[in-house]
């Protein structure tokens, strides 16, 4: 009876051994976290893994030493078969419950876990532009004093906010990897979810817009805002205004190279894309670094082209950064060169825009080409006969009329010619007398030089200046060039 029972003991003992759950197949377990994988994806080299492992890889520029040589990340693949193949097996062996795929944050700290045990992890920090963005970087960052890589996003966050809840900030931090590893993903529907999202938040949170505007998130932008899906290159551009608005982030922008594509935009990208990216050059050529910048990178041609037959959005928008681009003589001169000023003439004289063509207008007359472009014009006629009607949309366009022919008034003999042909003098009398302080400031100065005494006055021939071949053609020389 005894060894009966202790033979039945003995039995029990050793029979969970006998039911021990079976491991998994070895290409079931993601290499990257070791574990059974829930959502696994076939990258450009023929390596599966789990998405969200790739896509951490992938914000934080990094490839584990394992597959170094080989590693491939431009595009990812859902492995269907896969997928399917796990989940049979799991059910079929009892292995319960189902593997969920791994979040994007624990992705993250898997990652960089990898990275800080890879012999090459400074190296990759150093040559790398992105950052981390989870809590445990910002302390390793701070503790590393030999580190030379660019702070965390969350260390840029204005004080002010500061006071945040933990959970506030890990939030967004999460939120704003999920966005990067999306916009850097293969897939278009991972990049039009992002896109969408990186709109709405810089749009609705203000605070977002500095703390957003980093190199590796507008390395990201500048290829999608050449995307040939309508809704990614739309909102991609369309958060690239956004992001503009912030004061700190316009040089960022243009340094980063984002420049070239926005004009690619500018001149064949989607409708409301133009629309955008018009206003994205307006908002960049406030900042007096940007201006010369963007004209060397060959924004003047498609804005010109903008203003003659784009939207009215975008022609008002386009008229806005030519006024600001055009405060610097090397974007005047080549405005000149591109036949700038007979365009804008041609829309005073037909009211379009007046205003806003008229502040351009302004800055090429204070240059010498711009000023002889504008008198070969016909540009004194065309400003006094806008004088005579009185017909300004507002006070300042008729002052920017004024500025403009006081700029042509520095012409000399020349100006001085053509105004007087076509009665300035009486004019400018009458302004000087009605019209408001700065108007009458400006009538006066005009007034000033038209009175001016040369030497040679005494002997010039009016009508034979006037219509002097040989002066148009020394004008036209100096404009734009011999031969």
């Amino acid at each position: 009876m005894g060894s009966s029972k202790n033979r039945w003991r003995f039995t029990l003992l050793r029979s969970p051994t006998n039911h021990r759950k079976p491991s998994p197949p070895p290409e079931f377990i993601c290499p990257i976290s070791g574990e059974l994988m829930a959502d696994p994806v076939i990258v450009s080299s023929g390596q599966t893994f789990e998405r969200n492992c790739v896509l951490a890889c992938i914000s934080l520029s990094f490839k584990p030493t394992t597959f170094l040589a080989t590693v491939d990340f431009t595009t990812i693949i859902p492995n269907l078969a896969l997928k399917s193949a796990i989940i049979n097996w799991c059910r079929t062996n009892s292995f319960l419950p189902i593997p969920q795929p791994i979040d994007i944050r624990s992705a993250l700290k898997i990652v960089q876990t990898l990275m800080k045990d890879s012999p090459d992890f400074p190296l990759i920090r150093l040559s790398s532009c992105l950052s981390s963005t989870s809590e445990d970087s910002v302390v390793a960052a701070a503790a590393d004093s030999c580190s030379t890589t660019p702070l965390p996003l969350l260390t840029t966050r204005p004080f002010c906010y500061s006071s945040s809840s933990s959970s506030e900030i890990d939030n967004s931090i999460e939120e704003d990897e999920e966005i990067f590893c999306k916009l850097r993903s293969g897939l278009t529907s991972n990049q039009e979810e992002a896109v969408d999202s990186l709109r709405k938040i810089t749009r609705m949170k203000l605070e977002s817009r500095i703390h957003l505007c980093t190199p590796r998130l507008l390395s990201a932008l500048r290829h999608l805002i050449v995307s040939k899906y309508s809704s990614v290159q739309v909102n991609s551009v369309a958060a690239l205004v956004n992001l503009s608005l912030e004061n700190a982030n316009k040089v960022k922008i243009v340094r980063s190279g984002i420049v070239p594509p926005l004009i690619d935009v500018l001149r064949g990208g989607f409708p409301e894309a133009q629309d955008h990216a018009a206003g994205a050059l307006f908002s960049l050529a406030l900042d007096d670094q940007n201006k010369t910048a963007i004209g060397v990178l060959g924004a003047l041609p498609p804005l010109l082209h903008a203003l003659r037959s784009g939207s009215d959005r975008s022609r008002h928008d386009s008229a806005l950064a030519l006024y600001h681009l055009s405060l610097v003589q090397s974007n005047r001169a080549k405005l000149v060169k591109l036949g700038s000023v007979q365009l804008f003439l041609n829309m005073v004289k037909s009211g379009h825009m007046t205003g806003r063509v008229m502040l351009v207008l302004g800055n090429l007359a204070t240059s010498i080409e711009g000023r002889a472009a504008m008198l070969d014009g016909g540009a004194v006629e065309c400003l006094l006969r806008l004088l005579s009607q009185a017909e300004f949309d507002s006070e300042s366009t008729r002052e920017c009329c004024l500025g403009a022919l006081y700029g042509l008034s520095q012409g000399g003999l020349r100006f001085k010619g053509l105004a007087k042909e076509a009665g300035a003098e009486e004019l400018l009398i009458k302004e000087e007398e009605t019209g408001s302080e700065r108007c009458k400031e400006k009538a006066k100065k005009i007034l000033e030089v038209m009175r001016q005494k040369y030497e040679e006055e005494e002997t010039v021939d009016w009508e034979a200046l006037l219509n002097s071949d040989e002066l148009t053609r020394s004008r036209y020389e100096l404009v734009y060039g011999k031969g």
